[in-house]
């Protein structure tokens, strides 16, 4: 185990630890088992490394990587065991879902080491409730997203403002601190903010290796698909990159990439839980039903300008930054007359020249207006909805 101790020394001795995601103090970490999943690229493993350095827990913690050789010839639990007798206290597995029959052997070391706090991340198509054993009441799952446009500022510019909530962000009080034009940075963000990677000199290409390994890689792998389902996979994603937003029509996009309604549905499934598409649905007629998609949109700005370079939509654009941001904390659905609702806000997206005359109709509307820099009355500027996580 000497080697699995030194590489996660070298690991924390080069992670960045000026800024922390928004999920990290959400997290109850003294849980005894926890996961943490998310879409490729998002900044999980980063998340785990923190933790152990914030915690001064360095000694009493091994981090793995679940894809390691060394699992080559031993397993997760042997590794538990050994670890636990040594005094270890505090494991990390990083990308659980690359190791085979991970749920069974994490159940397994719950059970066996009741001492052993285990940590782990996984793929955002990982199911701890449908694994080969059910790990939903032994481990919270977290979600992680990519950043937000006030965590880009943080992150990239060391630019720090508190998140607002959506009361304040409609009352004019959002704000960045020190930057009197915000635009800029706002068109930055959109082109390549998202990801924590994004100040890479070849993040497009980066990214586009993201978004391949994700179709290709880790949804075949996790709903035992083949080769050729990956594949179509990937035409899939190309097609919808060139309708989005659109209301899908099963029948039509099945015959074009020549599968089955039922698989169909099952691949927008796994292409939302995997952070490449968002489907934005109806309320349904309770506040916990939701009704049938109503939209399908890419699942954030940079995967949008990524596979639509120059030609992106400037609509689509602005349309899929609002959903993105503002479906972590509040349930957005479709809107009846406008474009998306909030707990009953009727929510306007578009340019500054914009009107209202979709919100007539709406009990309480507001106007989200892209290219403005400050709001006023029933007017907002689209990058304020980035500041609320």
């Amino acid at each position: 185990m000497d080697q699995l101790y030194e590489n996660m020394h070298r690991l924390l001795a080069n992670t960045p630890n000026q800024f922390v995601r928004y999920l990290y103090p959400h997290i109850h970490w003294e849980s005894r088992m926890l996961g943490i999943v998310g879409p490729r690229g998002v900044g999980k493993t980063t998340l785990l490394l923190q933790h152990i350095l914030n915690s001064n827990q360095a000694d009493e913690s091994l981090f793995v990587f679940a894809d390691s050789m060394y699992f080559s010839e031993h397993t997760l639990f042997d590794t538990a065991e050994a670890f636990s007798k040594n005094g270890g206290t505090f494991l990390y597995i990083d990308e659980v879902h690359k190791y085979e029959g991970w749920s069974r052997e994490l159940k397994a070391i719950y059970d066996s080491f009741p001492h052993l706090h285990v940590r782990f991340t996984g793929s955002s198509v990982l199911d701890i409730e449908k694994g080969e054993a059910d790990l939903s009441r032994r481990a919270p799952k977290y979600h992680l997203q990519g950043l937000s446009f006030r965590e880009f500022l943080a992150m990239r510019h060391n630019i720090s403002c508190e998140p607002y909530t959506l009361e304040e962000i409609l009352a004019h009080k959002a704000a960045i601190p020190e930057v009197d034009h915000p635009l800029p940075l706002f068109r930055e963000y959109l082109a390549s903010g998202y990801y924590p990677f994004g100040s890479d000199p070849e993040f497009e290409i980066e990214l586009g290796q993201v978004i391949t390994r994700t179709l290709e890689v880790d949804i075949p792998q996790f709903a035992n698909m083949n080769a050729a389902t990956g594949r179509k996979l990937k035409r899939l994603m190309a097609l919808v990159s060139t309708m989005a937003p659109f209301k899908p029509s099963m029948a039509s996009i099945a015959g074009k990439i020549e599968v089955s309604r039922n698989n169909l549905e099952d691949y927008f499934m796994f292409m939302e839980k995997a952070g490449m598409i968002a489907r934005l649905r109806q309320s349904g007629s309770s506040i916990n039903l939701l009704g049938k998609v109503e939209k399908v949109y890419l699942d954030n700005p940079n995967i949008l300008m990524n596979l639509g370079n120059e030609s992106s939509d400037r609509g689509t654009v602005r349309e899929t930054f609002f959903f993105n941001q503002m479906r972590v904390n509040r349930l957005v659905t479709a809107s009846p007359v406008s474009d998306f609702e909030i707990e009953g806000i009727t929510f306007e997206v578009g340019g500054k020249s914009k009107g209202p005359d979709q919100l007539r109709n709406a009990k309480r509307g507001y106007v989200v207006k892209d290219d403005i820099e400050y709001g006023f009355a029933n007017v907002v500027p689209l990058w304020a909805f980035g500041l609320n996580y």
